[in-house]
């Protein structure tokens, strides 16, 4: 009688203890992109923002070349399918030094802290890889387009100004390869232009 009568009061931490492990488990489910698997743009920005604390941090910015005709052409399902891939290649090349979040549609955005100043050959190793076909859809044909900064080129510059940034060096990269093999394609802003392009999400 003793022993239960020291175990009652353990219940309720137990009960506790699994529905905080349940709770935790729902709310990081809910700050992930549920098709790539990535953190959702709210998530994203919250870890990103901490990362922007160390000097060396680089903002990048990648998105899908024509990816509404994938769409038109293939099917939302082969659409889905490439979207995810690229997902995949994206946190395998920017990870575990850094973290990357699906901010909508076809567009993904990484923070990575490059420690050893390999960023450069990193991310041109990357482009390769984000041009390489998707098994699962090999006849869907695209290439990924790449836009990144150095934080410490920009001081003072929080994560929406140098994703801005990098949005217009990655602008910069698709007009440079408008005409090119296909491929990725890269590109780093060193001016101090800053605007969004207009027209964003129509262009291609």
């Amino acid at each position: 009688m003793s022993t239960l009568a020291a175990l009652l009061p353990a219940v309720p931490a137990v009960g506790w203890a699994v529905h905080a492990r349940w709770l935790h488990s729902r709310l990081t489910t809910a700050r992930r992109d549920p098709l790539t698997g990535l953190w959702t743009r709210d998530a994203f920005t919250r870890r990103a923002r901490r990362l922007l604390r160390d000097p060396r941090a680089v903002v990048v910015l990648a998105d899908v070349d024509h990816f509404k005709q994938i769409n038109d052409r293939f099917g939302h399902a082969a659409g889905d399918a490439l979207l995810a891939t690229i997902a995949a290649r994206l946190a395998h090349g920017t990870t575990p030094r850094g973290v990357v979040g699906r901010l909508g549609g076809d567009e993904f955005a990484a923070v990575v802290v490059d420690r050893d100043a390999t960023m450069p050959d990193r991310l041109h190793t990357l482009s390769r890889v984000l041009a390489r076909p998707v098994d699962t859809a090999p006849d869907v044909h695209t290439t990924v387009s790449l836009g990144w900064v150095r934080a410490a080129d920009h001081p003072g510059e929080d994560l929406s100004a140098l994703l801005r940034r990098a949005d217009e060096a990655m602008y910069a990269a698709k007009r440079s390869g408008r005409s090119g093999p296909r491929r990725a394609r890269l590109g780093r802003l060193l001016g101090s232009v800053a605007g969004r392009r207009p027209g964003r999400r129509g262009a291609a």
